[in-house]
């Protein structure tokens, strides 16, 4: 396990161990071998920054959903928040690791400094001019990759081990070469030997499938017969296979390792072409770097003060802000995502219960409907009996069609239609959800159900959206008859500020109680209604 948690920060790279992460809520992962992705499987519900090489191996390998990898540009400086605010913000810029395909290495500016985590890398000059390097930036702590770290283990360059190798293979012209190899890696190199020998190379699907997406040569294929050279898994590379695969042709074996490995055959040919920095390497990228100190991140590897001659002086230990402490001893859950709860944190609060729609319009329309029934008394008598036709005279911009005796959904607010005869909107805030995936609200669905509040089971029509068509089985309640419309249009012309400052929901409920036993009597004294009313279900916000 080569990851670390980076002190007095939030962030964590290439460690999945939530226990010894706890603080963590930025992941980082730095390339897709196996010994840095232990703990990561597709169980994993945190966001996490990647190459897009890397989030396209991590999504199709392990199987992590892609609503949490968020794949960051190589070459470009990215800033990311570090608390749940948006107060402290930090710029992480990836670079080339020149180890695997998708390999990084991560620059972190903050509040903690400049921190240089190298991952896995094989250095050469030319990282050294990087924009982000090139600048002349003081790296506070530089996270520096040990693997070959030993004075006495002395390593050829990328370029001098692969000339090695293809001596070797001239020296074979008749044999098989089978080249063993990670999961992930040195495909560069299978491209050089298939150009230098004109032959193809043979993978397995999977690899070609990688090579594909890397844009190397057209010089692979998954034909076993077409070309001399093949790429196995290094461990294939044994004696059992050594002697089956002499007795039908000759073949010789390359392991291009920097790994102490047996022999267990004299065909099978070690070469020290390795992806990790030498010794000597390690000490001209530090030397140019002068970082203030320098911490290991193969733990396993021993690890000496090889660097003191190359350090700068070390700076006092940054203050962490107090965003970005609560931020780390918050849930982990509720901080997975930090911009959504920012997001949430810059809408305007709302009114919790029961909203009212557009207090200010319908009171004009109300007026007008006063006026109207002081002149047209005679009309009023008319039109009691007919509750659509009440509906028609009232609120003639909503009953704008024939819809059965129904009344629909308005077509401006989609509302549903309330009992009293107006519309509003039934929303607890408790229950609006938002898309991991887009970070957008979901339509809030309400369930329409019985005069006793319950929905029906089984009945799909039951439950109407916010966005969706009435159901055609579903009834609006009948509307008062006259002598009782007072109520509603005062609920209608009540100011908005009224309810948020003298109401409440048991006041409210009251009310509507009130109603509903005036109601209850009206319609034992009526003959002229034709079914029962149904009612529909308020929710309770407070």
């Amino acid at each position: 396990m080569n990851g670390a948690r980076i002190p007095h920060t939030p962030i964590a790279v290439d460690l999945w161990s939530l226990r010894r992460a706890a603080s963590a809520r930025l992941f980082f992962l730095s390339h897709m071998h196996s010994d840095h992705t232990v703990g990561l499987s597709s169980t994993w519900a945190r966001p996490l920054y990647c190459s897009p090489i890397t989030a396209f191996l991590l999504h199709r390998q392990l199987q992590v959903s892609k609503q949490w990898i968020r794949a960051l540009e190589v070459g470009e400086s990215h800033v990311l928040p570090l608390d749940e605010i948006g107060r402290e913000t930090m710029t992480v810029t990836l670079m080339d690791a020149n180890h695997c395909p998708g390999s990084v290495m991560f620059l972190f500016e903050g509040y903690f400094g400049t921190i240089l985590y190298t991952g896995d890398f094989r250095y050469t000059p030319s990282m050294l001019k990087e924009p982000a390097l090139s600048m002349g930036k003081q790296i506070h702590t530089l996270y520096l990759d040990n693997t070959n770290c030993n004075p006495a283990l002395v390593l050829p360059s990328q370029k001098e081990a692969a000339h090695q190798i293809v001596e070797l293979i001239r020296k074979h012209p008749q044999h098989d070469v089978k080249i063993g190899l990670y999961s992930l890696g040195k495909e560069s190199l299978l491209e050089q030997l298939a150009l230098e020998f004109q032959t193809w190379v043979v993978l397995s699907p999977r690899r070609l499938e990688l090579v594909q997406l890397l844009g190397l040569a057209d010089v692979f294929t998954v034909e076993e017969k077409a070309g001399r050279i093949h790429a196995v898994d290094h461990m294939e590379i044994c004696c059992s296979a050594m002697l089956r695969w002499n007795q039908s042709h000759p073949t010789i074996a390359i392991l291009p390792t920097s790994r102490k490995i047996h022999r267990s055959h004299p065909n099978i040919h070690i070469i020290p072409y390795s992806d990790h920095s030498s010794y000597s390497e390690l000490r001209a990228f530090v030397a140019a770097l002068k970082p203030c100190q320098v911490v290991p991140i193969v733990s396993r590897q021993p690890y000496r003060d090889y660097f003191q001659d190359s350090l700068s002086p070390r700076l006092s230990v940054p203050l962490v802000p107090d965003s970005v402490q609560q931020y780390m001893s918050s849930s982990s859950r509720n901080a997975a995502v930090p911009w959504l709860s920012l997001k949430r944190r810059l809408k305007k609060p709302r009114t919790q219960g029961v909203v009212f729609e557009s207090l200010e319009e319908n009171a004009a329309q109300s007026q007008a409907v006063g006026d109207a029934r002081a002149e047209n008394g005679g009309l009023e008598k008319q039109l009691s009996h007919h509750p659509l036709r009440i509906k028609k005279h009232l609120f003639p911009d909503i009953c704008s069609r024939e819809w059965n005796g129904a009344v629909p959904f308005s077509e401006s607010q989609k509302m549903l239609t309330a009992p009293l005869g107006f519309s509003v909107r039934l929303r607890s805030t408790d229950e609006e959800f938002i898309s991991p995936e887009t970070g957008e609200e979901t339509p809030h669905v309400v369930p329409r159900g019985d005069s006793d509040g319950s929905a029906a089971p089984g009945n799909q029509s039951a439950w109407t959206g916010r966005d969706s068509p009435l159901s055609q089985s579903s009834k609006a309640a009948p509307l008062l008859a006259p002598e009782f419309r007072g109520l509603a249009l005062k609920y209608l012309l009540t100011p908005v500020n009224f309810f948020q400052a003298r109401f409440s929901s048991r006041g409210f409920d009251q009310q509507v109680e009130k109603y509903h036993k005036s109601w209850l009597k009206c319609r034992q004294e009526s003959t002229t209604w034709s079914e029962p009313s149904r009612h529909c279900r308020f929710e309770d916000s407070g």
